[in-house]
């Protein structure tokens, strides 16, 4: 009797093992299916209020477009009202709460004091007030601390965490697990993450920007971490921060801090604003190359990802990166354009990044690159990667221009790089071949790009190759190769 005993109680645990790992792994895939469903989005709701009704643009960057921001600005109204029937000191919690909802892009809330973090799915901050009466228990917000706030169906896949104000009578129900001295940040690299343009334009950069006045003192704590995010970006993340990054959804500890940030600021697309005291675009692209300068790689080599792997052209002389597209927006005669560079001057190295690309190799390449080309699309975000002054050429396939001003044009020439643009004409496009040359999609591509970005994504984005004018493409190519002097 106590031997079957003994027999079944082991089977028992055995059973519970395996629930228990079979459990780990359908969190695991649920979190890579969202993953990927996620980016497969990109930035559709931008883009309509943005292109299709461009009146809109003044009222959504003042923070007015949007109801949801109109709630939330009406949000602290309402929670000081009942603060102050709960008999809370505001004056003492305006002190120590700073929050900020009215950004069209993040929300972002500061406190400080004894502030408490708990992570898991019911995650909360907590800041504990010894003047707070003892039955008092205040939710003063919601965030979800990811920068895309405008956009419902990528903000669905982002964890909330509730910021909190609770008596110091409530310490044993938060007792610390493990103290800092330092602050906290606390962020998402969930949404878009998995698409270069979104982890440096929705991630690292707002993150660099939040947390670069604190000199490397403070701590990481982040939802929708993605153990291969941080064998890509951990080289980056270790400049910013010099303790562990913190897993918070699989936390089970209670983390206090003298300041914890919750959520991060954004300025616009891959830039960080002029006027911003504590940083620079210029800081932040020192800090792409101390962070991945003269280091080994701990993915792929270069040479496994380069669709053409070889130099052509003398070492002296000026060196050309051309980024090659597979898929969509291929460049058809990619080879021939090798060659026009080649007879004009250049040493050409051709590269074909993709998610599994080296960011090591990629910086070496491109840093020390004096002209950079490629079609439109996220592989261009690596502009980061060149020394100011630099040329860089966009070609700009038929109804893509104002995408590819608004997330690359711009962005590189504030970061201080020489940009010049090639806009195809309908013979360059394969939509000729596909739609005609009197479709719309072809003669009037903004009567297809006024319909939102969906429309645009499925013509101009998914079935568009570019086969270049090399005749017109040759007088920018020159241009290039008489700036390209360091």
């Amino acid at each position: 009797m106590a031997k079957g005993w003994k027999k079944n109680r082991r089977s028992a645990r055995v059973v519970l093992c395996f629930a228990a790992l079979g459990s780990w792994i359908i969190v695991e895939l649920l979190s890579v299916i969202q993953h990927r469903a996620a980016i497969v989005y990109d930035v559709p709701e931008l883009f309509i209020l943005f292109r299709s009704n461009p009146g809109r643009r003044m009222n959504l960057l003042l923070g007015k477009f949007s109801n949801g921001n109109q709630d939330r600005a009406q949000q602290p109204v309402a929670q000081e009202e009942k603060a102050q029937g709960l008999g809370l000191n505001m004056e003492k919690i305006k002190a120590n709460i700073t929050c900020d909802f009215s950004h069209f892009r993040t929300d972002v809330c500061e406190l400080r004091g004894d502030v408490r973090v708990s992570g898991g799915r019911a995650g909360k901050v907590a800041l504990l007030d010894a003047e707070s009466p003892q039955e008092s228990h205040q939710v003063v917000a919601k965030i979800k601390p990811y920068t895309r706030k405008w956009e419902k169906s990528c903000m669905a896949t982002i964890g909330e965490v509730s910021l909190e104000i609770l008596p110091r009578s409530s310490s044993p129900s938060m007792p610390c697990d493990t103290n800092h001295s330092v602050p906290a940040v606390i962020l998402s690299t969930g949404g878009y993450t998995g698409n270069v343009y979104h982890e440096f334009n929705d991630g690292l950069i707002p993150l660099f920007i939040t947390s670069h006045k604190f000199h490397g003192e403070v701590v990481f704590l982040v939802l929708e971490l993605h153990r291969w995010w941080m064998m890509k970006y951990g080289s980056i993340v270790s400049k910013l921060s010099n303790y562990p990054v913190q897993d918070f959804d699989r936390s089970k500890r209670v983390h206090c801090f003298p300041q914890a940030i919750l959520g991060m600021q954004i300025h616009d697309e891959l830039a960080i604003a002029s006027q911003a005291p504590e940083a620079s675009m210029r800081d932040f692209q020192q800090l792409l190359k101390a962070s991945l300068n003269s280091q080994k790689s701990p993915l792929k080599p270069m040479s496994r990802v380069a669709k053409v792997g070889n130099k052509v052209g003398g070492s002296s002389s000026p060196k050309l990166v051309l980024l090659a597209r597979k898929g969509s927006r291929v460049l058809l005669n990619q080879n021939a354009l090798v060659r026009l560079a080649k007879k004009i001057g250049f040493r050409v190295v051709v590269l074909a990044p993709n998610s599994h690309s080296s960011l090591f190799e990629l910086h070496e390449e491109l840093h020390s690159a004096h002209v950079m080309v490629g079609v439109h699309g996220a592989a261009l975000t690596h502009f980061l990667f060149m020394r100011p002054a630099s040329v860089f050429i966009q070609i700009v396939p038929l109804g893509t221009e104002w995408a590819a001003q608004t997330y690359y044009g711009q962005p590189a020439m504030k970061a201080g790089l020489r940009y010049l643009e090639y806009k195809i004409v309908a013979e360059e496009s394969s939509l000729v071949k596909k739609l005609g040359r009197e479709s719309a999609a072809v003669a009037h591509p903004e009567e297809i790009t006024s319909k939102g970005w969906w429309e645009m994504k499925k013509i101009y984005l998914q079935n568009q190759d570019v086969m270049l004018s090399l005749h017109r493409f040759r007088p920018l190519l020159e241009q290039a190769f008489k700036e390209s002097v360091f």
